[in-house]
């Protein structure tokens, strides 16, 4: 299940250490800080790791000389969890809109991490999964039920397999394309065209291993399409259903900063500065009002369609936007109104 479980296994990075320079900090290199730091670290490893884009300073990549001042963030991260089978089952709700044999799909909310990792190793969907339901399945990764999933401040639908067959069958559905994922985005400007097609690969970015950038000249990363339509347009931002024909990581959100249209209230893509509209105080009194309704990416998996691994039955479901998305839209559409 290489790329059929893209979305789980591209890539990721976990953080292993993290440290706060203090106050008093004399400027060193940041290989000898974390020399002095990691217990049993040896300095080959810890250079390795910084050649490799694994130390981040301030969430920047840095290079072994860089000095390391007064309340720098320092983080190494790897590419695998430092607890990868402290599996804990948590008793957590979990929002199941349809169940069988075979299959779940569930309504995740925003807010909640699918699987441990990135120091988010309690309170994730599979902490959820594997105290509601036995046996459930390990994918290539040890994740249990995982076929695909959705960013941490993603609200939306997921199916998850509970048999051995159902996961074979579902990647082979994600790897064929064949599944149908429509997600709607509230993104910033007015898109010029009422459709369109994004297409450029997507890898991690080469300055900030913490995001995803296109390549479009296809000498890195991974080739990733995303198909959209306008929804509704609301002056400075504008709402749109995303159809994704690859599934890589941060793939919508990348996409539309590519092409100058970053998801609204997107921290880490750009989207939570006011980047479309006046400069009159009451408007950024209005879009901050706004950030504080949906505080996090306005992206929403609205729609999910796959055929019932057993059964050979095709299975749709839609899920209303969520109340942050649904009241962010609503103020969007009375300011647009009262401008008119």
């Amino acid at each position: 299940m290489d790329e059929t479980t893209e979305e789980i296994n591209n890539d990721e990075l976990y953080e292993h250490y993290k440290f706060t320079a203090a106050e008093g900090q004399e400027p060193l290199r940041v290989d000898k800080f974390l020399m002095n730091f990691i217990e049993n670290a040896t300095r080959n490893k810890i250079q390795q790791a910084i050649k490799a884009g694994n130390v981040l300073v301030n969430d920047q990549v840095v290079k072994a000389n860089y000095k390391v001042k007064p309340h720098n963030i320092v983080r190494v991260v790897l590419s695998h969890p430092p607890h990868e089978n402290l599996l804990i089952a948590e008793d957590i709700p979990i929002d199941i809109i349809y169940e069988d044999d075979e299959v779940i799909v569930l309504n995740k909310p925003a807010g909640m991490v699918v699987h441990p990792g990135h120091g988010n190793y309690s309170g994730t969907l599979v902490n959820a999964l594997i105290f509601h339901f036995e046996n459930l399945p390990k994918n290539s990764n040890e994740r249990p039920g995982l076929v695909h999933r959705i960013d941490k401040d993603t609200s939306g639908l997921l199916v998850v397999a509970k048999t051995e067959f159902s996961m074979a069958n579902l990647a082979n559905q994600f790897f064929e394309r064949t599944t149908k994922r429509l997600y709607y985005a509230l993104v910033w400007g007015n898109i010029e065209n009422e459709e369109g097609t994004i297409e450029g690969n997507i890898g991690r970015s080469l300055k900030n291993r913490l995001q995803m950038d296109v390549f479009p000249e296809g000498d890195f990363g991974k080739h990733a399409i995303t198909h959209y339509k306008v929804i509704e347009r609301f002056s400075y931002v504008t709402l749109v259903e995303c159809k994704l024909e690859t599934g890589r990581t941060h793939q919508i959100r990348a996409h539309f900063k590519y092409i100058g249209h970053p998801l609204f209230n997107d921290e880490r893509y750009g989207g939570n500065k006011i980047l479309k509209g006046t400069t009159f105080t009451k408007y950024k009194q209005f879009v901050e009002n706004c950030f504080k309704v949906l505080p996090r990416q306005a992206l929403h998996a609205k729609t999910l369609g796959f055929t019932q691994p057993v059964t050979k039955e095709l299975l749709s479901f839609d899920s209303d936007n969520p109340e942050d998305m649904r009241l962010c839209l609503e103020k969007w559409r009375n300011y647009t109104i009262n401008q008119k």
